[in-house]
């Protein structure tokens, strides 16, 4: 899998991207692109053009000046665009012997000592990769996988060919496959690789338009037949409201006690099969565009016990049954629509906290941070994913 995912940029580059139409700023080694935040800043934007094309490191711990807080540096996080070797790694790399641990930074390991040995290591962050994912940052999801060398690498899946049957023919044991499907591949720029290779393929993809447009009009009709036969208005919302929170609880024990069942998955093609076309294909391929949102006619599979189940507790009333439903499937479309948003869109910033947090289960712990439209029942389960210090690391 790919380590390294943003380019080395020329130092002379970033230092002439000094204007409003183009502004850099680096931290050691690292380089933003933070033209679109100039007119953001609290303290405006000729105040960071001051510092275009310079390090801003200093000025940023600066007590007497300003000192930022720690959420300054992640809005710079969001900006990261590549890195600027500086003239001491530059000589390093040259007088080095393996020059491509070095450069293009950040370094592996091993280059990353060979730059202290020649004292040219400040200001350079070693490359970190989770050993569950291959990945060390969200940037790393949507670096295009060399589709030929990953398959004779890993002897999994070739992206070239449909996936289902390579699957369902690869013999996998459970332990491979889960350790290879955690792993994410990115295929041609968020492209659907293939998974049927025939007429059904088309049934597998859906634009993330697709849930509105479906699941709000009969929502809403059924939100509008409660209303009108619930005499208690107070009465028929706190039955919508209550659907609407039952789904928020849905949402956690679906992704945790059905979508990663790893642990109970049976070691069988039957099971890592139906793991794979459930959620395992997301997590393979987390930015395919088409395969984010739940398919139509999948969400009717799940949905359908629901139905039974809400007009089983709340037998007495047909109507108050209806909302509560309807309330829990208005959850599920901001569920899909947010998940969407929070691989594919610049959110505000909330969201982006939740996007960052989803993405962490992406390429740092698939195990933890269950939570999608939120972490509450990922604190209240002790499932909450804590970052950034990753639980294992290895060099690139």
């Amino acid at each position: 899998m790919p380590g390294r995912t943003l380019p080395t940029i020329l130092s002379s580059d970033v230092e002439s991207r000094n204007t409003t139409k183009s502004c850099y700023v680096t931290l050691g080694t690292k380089v933003f692109d933070i033209t679109p935040f100039l007119a953001d800043h609290p303290g405006g934007g000729d105040l960071i053009l001051q510092y275009g094309g310079k390090d801003v490191m200093e000025i940023m711990g600066d007590e007497i000046s300003h000192t930022h807080s720690g959420a300054a540096y992640e809005i710079l996080d969001d900006h990261l665009i590549g890195f600027m070797a500086t003239a001491p790694v530059m000589k390093t790399a040259v007088k080095s012997d393996h020059p491509g641990n070095i450069i293009p930074l950040p370094p592996n390991q091993e280059g990353m000592q060979e730059l202290k040995a020649h004292g040219a290591a400040n200001g350079v962050a070693p490359k970190n990769v989770y050993s569950t994912t291959g990945m060390s940052s969200a940037e790393d999801l949507s670096v295009e996988t060399d589709l030929s060398a990953d398959y004779q690498t890993h002897k999994f899946l070739d992206l070239n060919r449909p996936l289902l049957m390579q699957v369902w023919n690869g013999g996998f044991s459970k332990d491979f496959y889960l350790e290879q499907v955690h792993r994410p591949r990115h295929y041609k720029g968020g492209a659907s690789a293939p998974l049927f290779g025939n007429f059904l393929e088309p049934l597998s993809k859906t634009p993330w338009w697709v849930i509105p447009i479906v699941w709000l009009p009969p929502v809403a009709y059924g939100t509008f037949l409660s209303f009108m036969n619930i005499p208690n208005t107070i009465a028929m919302a706190a039955y919508w409201i209550l659907g609407l929170g039952i789904w928020t609880l849905v949402e956690y024990v679906l992704h945790r006690g059905l979508f990663h069942i790893d642990g109970y998955l049976p070691d069988n093609r039957v099971g890592i099969t139906l793991h794979f076309l459930l959620h395992g294909i997301h997590h393979y391929l987390p930015m395919d565009k088409l395969r984010l949102v739940m398919p139509p006619t999948l969400f009717i599979a799940l949905a359908t016990p629901f139905w039974e189940l809400a007009h089983a507790v709340f037998f007495y009333n047909w109507y108050a049954a209806t909302a509560v439903y309807c309330g829990g499937i208005f959850g599920y479309i901001c569920y899909d629509l947010t998940h969407y948003f929070l691989h594919h869109r610049t959110l505000p910033s909330y969201y982006r906290e939740l996007k960052k947090y989803h993405l962490q289960h992406h390429f740092a712990d698939y195990e933890s941070g269950f939570g999608v439209t939120s972490r509450f029942w990922d604190r209240v389960f002790g499932t909450e994913l804590a970052m950034p210090i990753p639980k294992v690391v290895k060099a690139a």
